[in-house]
């Protein structure tokens, strides 16, 4: 991984229900990541939900976002 590329962290099954609880939204409602994407980190498979880390330069606070693997 490149030191400006955003960390990629593949959620748990349990992290994933929370997600989709607490945004109250469904899977296919997500926005869409490629498998085949070099981002992705080892042992993804289509259907797992991604957290997308990035960090605000100026200010150091931290955003997450989302993506489903299709």
């Amino acid at each position: 991984m490149h030191i400006l590329q955003p960390k990629h962290i593949k959620l748990s099954e349990k992290e994933m229900q929370v997600i989709l609880n607490t945004l109250n939204i469904s899977k296919p409602q997500l926005p869409k990541i490629f498998f085949d994407d070099p981002a992705l980190p080892e042992g993804c498979t289509i259907g797992d939900i991604i957290k997308i880390e990035r960090k605000e330069s100026k200010t150091g606070e931290v955003y997450f976002y989302y993506r489903v693997i299709v």
